[in-house]
């Protein structure tokens, strides 16, 4: 194994999302001796793939079949169930690998930072993407959805997911690879108009076209384009040169003229600010400023705030608080001007959440080239890692192993097939965390198929 070679330079990544699988796979077909070791904190692998992806967009996780050949590649290991920061330091990485490469991600939602945010009743629409997703930390989390009104705030693609499992039927969602305990919830649920709010107009708006073609499919929900809102040349595109933007202006404008006949709706609302969230004990109503000027109250019973995400900082790594990645220059992570050795960023804990999953290909493979290029300077570390696994053994409470994890996803796609569901996400509710593992009185897939 290339891993046990003493040649061979070693490289350890954090986190096993699409940045890191890309890195990972660019570091070990480089034709330089190079093992790579992968860490993860849950049991499982693919991240924003697995927790993130909407569970009615099958398609998009049809990469993780690149993942599982990337880990297949000689000098590839998978250490799951650990996580860096706290099982493990970064400076006990830094003494055993040549290279340590960050790929974890952007799992912190950012606030809106208005009064009444904290109210019961609204939340990040993170949480609600991980919770329908079946992302063990979210298991637990409590949604009301006994309310007419729900309101979305943001105009990403995330903003649109998260609209569209609120509208659509139990029948449809029973379709998709939901989490079991999240369409049993959402099959009681008596929200009926769901209002998607931005600040910028119809042009500014974040999501894609292909996202918007979504809300012309659903069986019980029709969709809209608040009049008020918008005057008819916002929907005529600057440039002729944009076919994705004139693709997107012309399904709102559609959606703006179209009639209103089923019992759902989803309204779209632009050139709208969040200001206030009021509510006595709980969420009411939100208060949002017009681009004229004028405030405007909206009654609901729930809110999802998607207005961006940061990287979670890593004890022992420089942060960048302003733009919520970990501090670096090109990949490689400083602190100011000084380049910290050995320690390097990719995807969106490198350069923040945006782009598609196809993306964070060529950002891995960027830093992987400079990984690559500081290898001949670095000096030999007295540590190795095969004896910092031997001592992280003793610290947590199993060290998963990607035939482990096959063997996780085995039973996951055999429960959800006797349930009829097209993919694994039904039985995916108790995957366990390591936090969840270190509790006995937990009942969880991984513990019980790993056993």
């Amino acid at each position: 194994m290339i891993g046990s070679a003493a040649s061979a330079r070693r490289v350890a990544v954090v986190g096993s999302g699409p940045s890191g699988f890309y890195t990972a796979e660019a570091l070990l077909r480089s034709g330089t001796a190079v093992a790579v070791d992968m860490f993860e904190r849950l049991p499982v692998p693919y991240g924003l793939v697995r927790f993130g992806v909407a569970p009615d967009h099958p398609k998009l996780k049809q990469v993780t079949t690149a993942f599982d050949r990337i880990a297949g590649t000689p000098g590839f290991r998978f250490i799951g169930g650990v996580t860096v920061g706290d099982d493990v330091t970064v400076d006990e990485l830094r003494e055993a690998y040549d290279a340590i490469v960050l790929a974890t991600g952007a799992e912190l939602s950012r606030a809106l930072d208005i009064p009444g945010e904290a109210l019961p009743g609204s939340h990040s629409a993170g949480d609600f993407v991980a919770w329908y997703n079946g992302h063990p930390d979210f298991r637990d989390r409590q949604f009301d959805f006994d309310h007419e009104a729900a309101i979305v705030i943001g105009h990403g693609n995330v903003a649109l997911d998260v609209a569209r499992i609120l509208a659509k039927t139990a029948e449809e969602l029973r379709q998709t690879d939901i989490a079991r305990h999240a369409l049993e919830a959402l099959a009681e649920s008596r929200i009926r108009n769901v209002y998607v709010v931005g600040r910028g107009g119809p042009a500014q708006a974040k999501f894609t076209a292909k996202e918007l073609r979504d809300f012309l499919e659903l069986s019980a929900c029709d969709t809209s384009v608040e009049a008020r809102d918008v005057t008819p040349d916002e929907f005529e595109p600057q440039r002729a040169d944009d076919p994705e933007l004139a693709e997107k202006l012309s399904l709102l404008r559609a959606f703006s003229q179209a009639a209103i006949a089923k019992p759902r709706r989803c309204v779209f609302r632009f050139g709208l600010s969040p200001v206030a969230i009021i509510g006595r004990g709980r969420l009411e109503t939100i208060s949002f400023r017009h681009r004229s000027g004028n405030v405007e109250d909206i009654a609901c019973g729930l809110s999802f705030s998607s207005v961006g995400r940061r990287t979670a900082p890593v004890a022992g790594v420089p942060y960048d608080a302003h733009r919520g990645v970990h501090a670096n220059i090109d990949g490689r992570v400083a602190i100011g001007h000084s380049l910290v050795e050995g320690l390097y960023a990719c995807g969106w804990s490198k350069r923040g959440p945006n782009g598609t999953i196809g993306t964070n290909r060529g950002c891995g493979i960027a830093t992987a080239e400079t990984v690559l290029a500081d290898l001949a300077d670095r000096r030999p570390r007295p540590d190795t890692p095969d004896a910092l696994l031997a001592r992280l053994a003793g610290r947590v409470a199993r060290i998963v192993s990607y035939p482990d994890w096959t063997a996780i996803d085995a039973a996951e796609k055999r429960r959800g097939a006797l349930l009829g569901k097209p993919g694994r996400n039904s039985s995916r509710s108790r995957t366990c965390s390591p936090r969840w593992m270190r509790n006995p009185e937990r009942s969880c897939n991984t513990a019980a198929v790993l056993a």
